[in-house]
This record gives structure tokens, C-alpha cells and sequence, in this order.
């Protein structure tokens, strides 16, 4: 009994060693004081609340492959002789992935005494919020011009900007559905902060308010109004301020309404609220969940980049992955991606760029071509728990593993030899190949970060695209500098959380005396 017990000691210790990286901001969001010692994102533990949260779906994929094996196997998949002609072989053998040399983290050492203020502005600088203030007093004037004088209409300052986007962004602390609730006798009336400006004042700013005031020539795509923005937001993420580890995720980050509201609201307001024009996808650190890349895709008109014209899906993902990756050349990063952007294709393209990936397949959403129809039907005869099997074509797998239903994987960053373990609190020990479990821990880290980040939205939700795109934007920017925070020696000084360090950074916008978060 005893030897069991070391036994099942050993693989639990095996399997976190391998995923000690992801250990660095477990509790990135401080919301249980101190950092905890453990890592709740990857369930390697028998007292764990929750099941790893990315192989749950069983039942779901089990449905929907098993109408594809009565058509031989999904679009553009090829026969066993096809297959056998391409180089797809049930011989396997062992790939490595070049280390990585790079180390992860902050660029820029900030000192201890580094305010919220001075994180967020690594992403929102002094001249960007300059360049909101000449744009918005540009287009009042413009407007004026046209449709007549706004007598209660003076410029705004640098500050008062600074101070509109500090009440703005308290949405995101107190979780009030209307900013203008601040100066309101409600509950999320906010008497501390209403202070420092009038509510008239905050309407005339945020009707004026704007990023690209007038359509140039040169840009007349549906974001023209938000473009500089993102492309200053593009390169600050990237490594002008923070490195990525090797392991990173390609995939749409949860940007839906708060849960509690979707519960207490009408299905009319549900359907308003979900309509939503815009799709956004990110490339994230697996290790600390800073978001290095993100791209905007619009479902109607024209993109900067012609992505709209698309109407194939898997093109489509193929093409957004493509940029999100495009700085990521000859580095021998990792990418894990999801069943919509998974496919040979682009796999084999990224390989050629020492990118390597490890991606769940699905038959109904991922682009199957070039893959063995053998390996995409369900077999007949009844599989265990933890069964797999694997064919190859060069340093590329293809993994059909089981887990109350099939789930299968393509990659060329793990060798399919190796073998790893799924550890769940229901469940015990599930044998898998490697690829399946590195999978796992770092999808499950990223499920794990978007449920905390969903928390602190910034909760305004304007009509026009290009705002409701901007404001997503700062959210991730403020939670991309609260990750800049916990990762600097000012963290150690004082320990605040993510809703502390948010509380502050409005009041440190507002230009308020007391910046202390309130308890």
C-alpha cells in the first residue's frame, strides 16, 4: 500500500516539475493574499476542486465525430494508401524542439516605488493620452461646425482625459453597469470619486470622445478610428516592454458580459448585448497570461488587412494565426492552439519558421486535409480510459487519445513516444502521451486566467464598435500592467490584488490626494 502511495507520489511530483514555470503568477490576481504554493491551473491534485477544465468535453466531441465515420472521415482527409504515399507511418520516433534561449519576464526593471499609474502607462503613455485630447477637441470642433455651437463645450485637458478614463475604468472595479451610476443615489453611486468632475462635464467629454477623428485617405477600413491605437497597444505588448516564455496560446479570450448580469437580465437585452460585430484573438504567455498579440476582427466590412473578405473559417483562422505569430520567427516558441486554427497546412508552414504547435483536432471545426481518414473514425471495438494511438509523417504526429470519448491532437513540439499522465480528483491516474498533458496544463492555466479576468472588465458598453474595441483594449492593457506589477520588486513593497491595484490606478487617475485602495 505503501509503495502505491510513493508511486502515485512520484508521478504527481514528475508531472508538476515539468510545469513549474506556470507557478510564477498562479495567483496572478492576488486574490487570495499571498501567492499560494501550489498551481490551481493544472490538476495534478487529489483535493482539487475542479477537473482540468479543457478535457471535459467528451460527451460533446463523442457527438459530434461520430457522424463524420459514417462518410469515411471528414472533408479533404485522405485513405490509407493516400496516406501511406504522403509519408504518414505508425513508426514511431523522438523529436526535439531547440531550447529556448530567451528568458521570460520584464523587459524594463521598474524601481520599487513605480506606481499603478506608471504599469499602466508602459501600455498607455503620456502621448497616446495626448493624442486622445487633441483628437476629441478636433472632432467637437468639426461637429460643432456642421451641426451647430455647444455653449456647455470647452476644450478638454491632458488631465481631464487622464480623469475620464479613470471613471470610466472604475466600471471595472465596482462593476456598475452604467458609468454614469457614479454620480448617481444608487448603489454604485460613488460619492468619493464624483467629486473630482460633474456628470455634465463626463457627458460632454464622452460624447466628443475620439481616437482618429476624421477618415484619412489612407484608411478607411471599419477600425480607422481605433488603427493607431492598436498598432501602439501591438508594439508595446510585443517585446519592446515584456518576453514571453516559449509556451504561449493562440486562441479567443472569454470578453462576454459578466455571468451574474446574464442571469438577471431579459432575453431582448441578452440578444441586444450579444451582438457584437467584432471577434478578438490573442496570442498569450501560458506562464504568466500576459497577452503579447491581439487582433481584431471585424464579422462585417472591410479589415485593414482584407481578413473580412474571407468567408472560409479554417482559412480564416489560418490567416489570423499567421498574424498573431508573425514576430515569433526562429525563436522555437510553442504554440498551443484550438480546434478552429489546428491543421497540417499551417503547422508544417510554422515548422518551416522554427514555430512548433500542439493543438486539439476536431473533425467538425478544424481544417482536416492532408490527414489519414484511419485516425479520424472512431474504432469499433470499445477503447479504455487513456488508450492511444499515433501515426507520424516527419517530425509531425497525429494522436488519437481516449477519455470518455475521442479526442485527437496534431504536433510537431512533442515526440509521441513519450508518455505524460492526466491526474483528476474524480478520475485518479489517466496515462497519455506527453503532448496531451503539456495540452492540458497550459489550456488549463489560460481557462483558469479568463475566468478571473472576466471579473474586471471594464463594464461600459458604448453602441459604436470602434469604442466598445477600445475599451476591451485598456482592460487588457490594465491587466497586462497588474501582471508588469506582481512581476517587480514594487509588488514586494506593497502586495496589492487585482481589484486593489485597480481601485488605485483610478484613483491615481483621478489625480485623487488618498491613492490608497479602500478595504
Amino acid at each position: 500500500m505503501a509503495e502505491c502511495g510513493m508511486k502515485a507520489l512520484s508521478v504527481l511530483e514528475a508531472a508538476r516539475s515539468r510545469y513549474e514555470s506556470l507557478q510564477i503568477s498562479d495567483d496572478v490576481f492576488g486574490e487570495s493574499g499571498d501567492d499560494s504554493s501550489d498551481n490551481p491551473f493544472y490538476s495534478t491534485s487529489g483535493d482539487s476542486n475542479s477537473d482540468n477544465c479543457c478535457l471535459e468535453a467528451g460527451d460533446d466531441q463523442r457527438a459530434g465525430e461520430t457522424g463524420n465515420c459514417q462518410n469515411g472521415g471528414p472533408p479533404g482527409s485522405i485513405s490509407k494508401t493516400q496516406a501511406e504515399e504522403d509519408g504518414w507511418s505508425d513508426t514511431l520516433h523522438d523529436i526535439t524542439v531547440a531550447p529556448y534561449n530567451d528568458t521570460y519576464g520584464p523587459i524594463q526593471r521598474m524601481p520599487a516605488t513605480a506606481t499603478c499609474m506608471d504599469f499602466f502607462q508602459l501600455f498607455v503613455p503620456d502621448n497616446a493620452i495626448q493624442n486622445m485630447v487633441t483628437q476629441t477637441n478636433m472632432y467637437a470642433k468639426k461637429y460643432q461646425e456642421r451641426f451647430g455651437s455647444d455653449e456647455g463645450w470647452r476644450n478638454v485637458t491632458a488631465a481631464e482625459m487622464k480623469a475620464f478614463l479613470g471613471f470610466v475604468t472604475s466600471t471595472s472595479v465596482h462593476r456598475c453597469e452604467s458609468v454614469l451610476s457614479i454620480w448617481s443615489s444608487g448603489f454604485f453611486s460613488n460619492r468619493s470619486i464624483a467629486l473630482k468632475m460633474s456628470q455634465a462635464r463626463f457627458e460632454k467629454i464622452l460624447k466628443y470622445f475620439h481616437i482618429v477623428a476624421f477618415r484619412s485617405s489612407h484608411g478607411s477600413h471599419g477600425l480607422y478610428k481605433i488603427q493607431p491605437f492598436l498598432d501602439s497597444l501591438q508594439q508595446l505588448f510585443g517585446c519592446s516592454t515584456f518576453r514571453p516564455s516559449q509556451t504561449q496560446v493562440l486562441h479567443e479570450p472569454l470578453i462576454d458580459e459578466d455571468p451574474v448580469f446574464i442571469t438577471t437580465c431579459t432575453e431582448r437585452e441578452l440578444r441586444k448585448r450579444r451582438k457584437r460585430k467584432f471577434s478578438l484573438w490573442v496570442r498569450q504567455c501560458t506562464s504568466t497570461g500576459f497577452i503579447c498579440q491581439i487582433y481584431v476582427h471585424l464579422k462585417e466590412g472591410q479589415g485593414p488587412d482584407g481578413l473580412a473578405t474571407l468567408k472560409n473559417k479554417p482559412q480564416l483562422h489560418s490567416m489570423v494565426a499567421k498574424q498573431l505569430c508573425q514576430n515569433l520567427s526562429g525563436r522555437n516558441s510553442i504554440i498551443f492552439t484550438g480546434p478552429s486554427i489546428t491543421s497540417l497546412n499551417l503547422y508544417q508552414e510554422f515548422e518551416k519558421q522554427e514555430i512548433y504547435c500542439c493543438g486539439l483536432l476536431s473533425t467538425r471545426k478544424s481544417d482536416c486535409t492532408g490527414l489519414p481518414q484511419s485516425m479520424l473514425v472512431n474504432p469499433e471495438s470499445p477503447q479504455q480510459r487513456g488508450q492511444s494511438r499515433s501515426m507520424m509523417r516527419g517530425n509531425t504526429s497525429l494522436i488519437s487519445w481516449y477519455n470518455k470519448g475521442h479526442f485527437r491532437f496534431l504536433t510537431n513540439a512533442y515526440s509521441p513516444t513519450k508518455k505524460g499522465v492526466i491526474i483528476k480528483r474524480k478520475s485518479g491516474e489517466i496515462p497519455c502521451p506527453l503532448a496531451v498533458e503539456a495540452f492540458a496544463a497550459h489550456l488549463s492555466y489560460i481557462c483558469k486566467y479568463d475566468d478571473k479576468y472576466s471579473k474586471y472588465f471594464i463594464f461600459h458598453k458604448p453602441n459604436k464598435t470602434w469604442q466598445q474595441v477600445f475599451w476591451l483594449t485598456i482592460s487588457i492593457a490594465i491587466n497586462n500592467a497588474y501582471i508588469m506589477y506582481k512581476m517587480s520588486d514594487a509588488y514586494h513593497v506593497k502586495r496589492y490584488s487585482r481589484a486593489q491595484f485597480g481601485e488605485r490606478l483610478v484613483r491615481e487617475l483621478l489625480d485623487l490626494d488618498d491613492c490608497s485602495p479602500t478595504q
